[in-house]
């Protein structure tokens, strides 16, 4: 049986400072001042924690380029990148975040978030940008159809071609917006003929005299409002409702300033226009202005406006003259 390796003996000044250091701690057990010497050395390192150099030596390996190879390291691991996965995958995750969500902060938080003034502007801009960018499709399109629809009635009335873009506006934007602007009266309208239908049956009677005579009344009273209506647009604004969605206005020899004259001399001409089986807006196809005979009454020529994207106020870079000094 081979006999255990036979331990090395210390040179005699360990040997010696051992026993001096042994000694010492059992004298200091013997004299009641090892707890002091244990107080006095945690005081020591907790001022040296506290004190300004720690601090300062601390930020410098914390800046240095050791700290921060190390870490790069560390989240380069593999072993890293599946703990941090593996922590994301489990329940205590999902369990953290749903009662985060569920907390009373977080909803506080989300209905400060919603009521904030810049998240509802927000929203109502992406409204509005969403409601212009379907109108102005519908302008370019009518447009387009303005163009196809003069070369067909020149076509058909032995005229020639237009030969250039005209910034006047052709048949197909106009009757658009004479049809929105019919819509907009009969749905305004629509309360009020009831009204009056139910007044002319209380003091006609309920025969077929009074019948007619509330649809007689009811049209005339019509015709009054819809002539109001486009003499109050085309003289104060100098477009309707309706002229205003496809994007076309009414421009007088005065430029956009109509009046309300020159409005009731169109309203007039245009009802001189139709009575004839509307031969009298003919030259919306053939005149070199698009002008019917109702324009050539008053004096008017209805144009398309510019509907081109507008960036909106905010996105606009501030003028150097508008920054502060």
């Amino acid at each position: 049986m081979a006999e255990p390796p036979r331990r090395r003996a210390l040179p005699l000044p360990a040997r010696l400072l051992g026993t001096g250091a042994r000694g010492a701690q059992r004298a200091a057990e013997l004299a009641g001042i090892d707890e002091l010497v244990e107080q006095a050395a945690e005081e020591a390192v907790i001022r040296a924690l506290e004190s300004q150099a720690f601090d300062h030596a601390l930020q410098r390996v914390l800046e240095g380029p050791v700290v921060e190879e190390a870490v790069a390291r560390a989240l380069e691991s593999p072993a890293v990148e599946r703990a941090a996965l593996d922590a994301l995958d489990s329940e205590l995750v999902d369990k953290v975040w749903e009662r985060l969500l569920a907390s009373d902060e977080v909803q506080k938080l989300v209905e400060r978030i919603a009521e904030a003034p810049e998240v509802r502007a927000a929203v109502a801009a992406q409204g509005v940008g969403l409601v212009g960018d379907l109108v102005r499709s519908v302008q370019t399109t009518t447009r387009r159809l303005d163009t196809a629809a003069e070369s067909v009635g020149r076509g058909a009335l032995f005229h020639e071609q237009r030969d250039e873009k005209s910034n006047d506006a052709g048949p197909v934007t106009r009757l658009l917006a004479f049809v929105l602007d019919i819509a907009a009266l009969n749905g305004g309208f629509l309360l009020l003929s009831a009204v009056i239908a139910s007044l002319a049956g209380a003091f006609v009677g309920d025969g077929d005299s009074a019948s007619a005579t509330a649809v007689v009344f009811g049209a005339g009273i019509w015709i009054t409002v819809g002539g109001i209506y486009f003499v109050l647009f085309w003289g104060l604004v100098g477009q309707t409702l309706g002229m205003r969605v496809v994007g076309i206005e009414l421009e007088s020899p005065r430029g956009h300033e109509v009046g309300l004259r020159i409005a009731v001399r169109r309203v007039i001409g245009l009802a001189l226009a139709v009575i004839p089986f509307g031969l009298g807006l003919l030259g919306v196809f053939t005149d070199p202005r698009r002008r019917g005979w109702q324009d050539k009454f008053a004096g008017t020529t209805v144009a398309y406006r510019d509907i081109s994207r507008r960036p909106a106020p905010w996105s606009v870079p501030a003028s150097t003259a508008d920054l502060p000094s």
